[in-house]
């Protein structure tokens, strides 16, 4: 086999991988979207509840936007609704005065919680069908390597 055909089967074989793990995330995706756990809160919503409450201390909108699948003037509007609600509350920032932190309330941790419970029993239900505990741990362990979590 010469380099230019490994390269191109390394190529292929890299896209059809990535091909598969998009599919696989866009119908699980959708079907989580369909199903009756989200209390009136869209998924991107919850997912910054979520990511607020994993967190455990407040942060800069800059830091949040790392966190969710979303640009920071589409994130902004999003975390207007959700201080609007009572879920999220904005605070000045300790370590820079000119900066605003947001921080998930008392009310919004409880629906995150609430949601989340749902939600994580459907994610544990489709994974499971599907998956044995070692194929769950290698893909945990590839995803991170891919979005570069796995350093110690």
């Amino acid at each position: 086999m010469t380099t230019e055909t490994t390269t191109r089967t390394r190529t292929r074989l890299a896209n059809d991988a990535w091909e598969a793990a998009f599919l696989a995330h866009s119908t699980l995706m959708r079907r989580f979207a369909e199903q009756d756990v989200w209390a009136g809160l869209s998924m991107r919503e919850y997912d910054v509840l979520y990511t607020l409450a994993k967190a455990g201390t407040p942060l800069r909108l800059k830091d949040l936007v790392d966190g969710v699948l979303l640009s920071q003037p589409a994130l902004s509007r999003l975390v207007d609704r959700l201080v609007e609600r009572g879920l999220i509350s904005r605070c000045a920032s300790t370590q820079d005065a000119r900066a605003t932190q947001l921080s998930v309330t008392d009310e919004g941790l409880a629906v995150q919680r609430r949601i989340g419970r749902a939600h994580g029993a459907a994610v544990a239900a489709a994974l499971t069908a599907s998956l044995t505990d070692d194929e769950l741990r290698t893909l945990e362990s590839l995803s991170l390597r891919l979005a570069g979590k796995d350093q110690p």
